[in-house]
């Protein structure tokens, strides 16, 4: 399909697999995204790190490889920049020049837009220019779009979701097939789904930035992300998955935000953290397997929303950039952060040890009479509720693990309560406790 506006053209920066699924994408889709759009969308240039390594795709037919980010911003002829770098500071500087040159931005850079995106979302505003984040959450699952416009008339409760697909895999494979942690990760880099280092991933910063996206266009603010309460995976076991089980439940590594009403002033505040978690087997996001994404989304009006996906790679997370082009070259206005303004400026931020669930505990202990009135008391001592108590047969070497669920509590009362245990002597090993979601999924 031929189109008299002209093609809208891109800068693409990066041209790895998301930057090659995007190139196909753009190929194979193209009368369709023409038809859309009113016009082509055409990729102009190419800026790589290093353009002496082998590709295993060409580039785009009538693209040119770019020397460095000041070429490639100060060229009249290119419309947006696509960032598929990643990493910080080199996007941050190409960020930056490319929106004080006028041209609209697409990233799917959720680490900068997480820790550095009250600056770079003020900027693209006082230009008037769009800054597209699609593909920086759950991949091609259009959960930006929803928050920004699909929900756009609810008051946001609460959401929480599965945002990191590397760690999700590695519970599934525990899970489903009784792997150690260690064998889980190694066979996930394996399978290009996790990094050499893939700390970022299991230690739960991955999870962290796209959380305070999506808390930016649920409420309006800016979550001061180093401060945000947050807990990777690294110490969960098949011990762990086997306990869960018996209590009906799935291990997931959540992220949640959730709106609560402080009993005493009267206001409301945000509670958000990144935590392992039991989740019951009726809550949908304890069936979601393998490197797949979820969102549960839940609005005054519309109730319980639910978002499932691939969240990694090329093709998928190539969808979401693309649907942000789509955007820009159909000439909507900018609307970056689901806000007209400031958003939210009275919500307050609940501080982390306030926050209340539900633990899971699992304790080593020796296999001795009385060790269960010291543990008790540590409990009691900080009014936390115990719901269940599971003590298994001896481990070996004169210790057991034993596993205690509780009824809601705070993060400071538990600290408290660990601390207690620690000082007793009672604690053979570190204690390993998760967040339990209720069945509602609050």
């Amino acid at each position: 399909m031929r189109s008299e506006r002209p093609p809208l053209r891109l800068a693409l920066a990066g041209f790895g697999t998301v930057g090659m699924g995007l190139a196909d994408i753009l190929e194979q889709n193209r009368e369709k995204l023409t038809a859309r759009a009113g016009r082509e969308i055409r990729i102009h240039s190419v800026l790589v790190r290093d353009q002496a390594k082998a590709r295993t795709r060409p580039l785009p037919s009538g693209a040119r490889l770019c020397a460095d980010v000041s070429e490639l911003v100060q060229d009249a002829r290119v419309d947006v920049v696509v960032e598929l770098m990643g990493g910080l500071e080199m996007p941050r500087r190409l960020i930056r020049a490319a929106l004080e040159a006028g041209k609209h931005v697409v990233t799917a850079n959720k680490a900068l837009l997480a820790e550095e995106g009250e600056e770079i979302f003020r900027l693209a505003g006082q230009h008037g220019l769009h800054l597209g984040y699609e593909a920086s959450v759950c991949g091609g699952v259009p959960v930006i779009q929803v928050l920004r416009e699909g929900l756009a008339a609810n008051k946001i409760l609460a959401l929480a979701g599965i945002l990191n697909g590397t760690c999700n895999y590695i519970l599934s494979s525990m899970s489903g097939e009784g792997l150690s942690f260690e064998a889980a990760l190694k066979r996930a880099q394996s399978l290009g789904l996790a990094e050499a280092d893939p700390s970022l991933d299991i230690e739960g910063w991955d999870s962290a930035h796209k959380l305070a996206l999506l808390i930016r266009l649920a409420w309006g603010i800016n979550y001061p992300f180093k401060h945000m309460p947050v807990t990777g995976i690294t110490r969960v076991t098949p011990e762990d998955i086997r306990f869960a089980g018996e209590f009906g439940c799935n291990i997931k590594l959540l992220g949640q935000a959730a709106l609560t009403e402080d009993r005493q002033s009267g206001r409301t505040r945000l509670d958000a953290w990144v935590f392992p978690s039991l989740v019951p087997e009726s809550n949908p996001l304890s069936q979601v397997g393998q490197a797949y994404n979820a969102l549960r989304v839940e609005g005054n009006a519309v109730g319980a929303v639910f978002l499932h996906g691939l969240g990694a790679g090329g093709p998928p997370t190539g969808s979401a950039v693309a649907a942000d082009l789509l955007r820009i070259a159909l000439g909507t206005g900018p609307h970056n952060t689901g806000y007209a303004g400031s958003g939210r400026a009275d919500l307050e931020i609940m501080p982390p040890l306030e926050s209340a669930s539900g633990y899971y505990f699992r304790l080593t202990v020796p296999d001795r009479a009385g060790v269960l009135k010291v543990v008790a008391a540590a409990m009691a001592e900080q009014q936390i509720s115990v719901a269940q108590v599971i003590q298994k047969s001896q481990r070996g070497g004169g210790v057991v693990p034993l596993v205690i669920m509780t009824h809601q509590t705070t993060a400071r009362a538990v600290e408290a309560a660990l601390a207690g245990l620690k000082s007793s002597g009672i604690l053979t090993e570190a204690p390993v406790y998760y967040k339990v979601l209720a069945a509602g999924g609050e």
